[in-house]
């Protein structure tokens, strides 16, 4: 789900282009200078770029730009905290995705944690990606799947999916759960539960 470099740009009117240009230009300037103490209620110019991304870019391209924007500007957690916190759901989502280049340790988790809190699939679709396979506790990240699940959110988009499911009997009992529940109470299992609960299945089992 992270943003890589597929030249979007080459899909852009000429005055995208140019603002895009300037964007990353000021996000440059404000990667390469010293730190400074802000309001809370104070934004530099890239991050008011970023908020505009979508209405100057347009929406296809909107999550690349602002990712793109804060890989530049080496956004630090508090700032990026910040405009989660402050953000639309757009923008949220490219925080979310911009995480595993930015965060290398757990502190963004509350920001994880807090999506998944949603019912907002793209949201939830950025929470389970790589930053959460990484750091996500079991316990979280269990009931993380539970809500892709219950959500409608294909389970292809949990990052590291095998390898975190991998012989995870705590998992297969949810699983087991989930899936009697909505037997009996006559509603259909989904099919991505059956492929989670495969993984979990230790070889001996298989």
């Amino acid at each position: 789900m992270t943003a890589t470099r597929e030249d979007p740009d080459d899909h852009l009117h000429d005055a995208a282009e140019a603002w895009l240009h300037d964007a990353l230009a000021e996000a440059a300037q404000a990667a390469a200078a010293p730190p400074e103490p802000t309001s809370p209620y104070v934004s530099a110019s890239w991050e008011l770029r970023f908020a505009a991304a979508g209405r100057h870019c347009g929406p296809r391209h909107a999550d690349f730009v602002r990712t793109l924007l804060l890989r530049t500007a080496r956004a630090a957690p508090d700032t990026l905290t910040r405009l989660y916190r402050h953000g639309t759901a757009a923008e949220r989502r490219a925080v979310l995705l911009a995480l595993p280049a930015l965060v290398p340790g757990p502190e963004a988790l509350p920001l994880v944690e807090d999506a998944l809190r949603t019912h907002d699939t793209r949201l939830l679709a950025a929470a389970v990606g790589p930053y959460a396979a990484t750091h996500l506790p079991p316990h979280a990240w269990r009931h993380a799947v539970l809500k892709c699940l219950f959500t409608g959110v294909p389970v292809d988009t949990v990052a590291d999916l095998p390898r975190r499911a991998r012989h995870d009997t705590e998992l297969a009992r949810m699983l087991r759960d989930h899936a009697d529940e909505r037997t009996a109470a006559g509603r259909p299992v989904p099919a991505d539960l059956h492929r989670v609960l495969a993984l979990t299945v230790p070889p001996e089992e298989s």
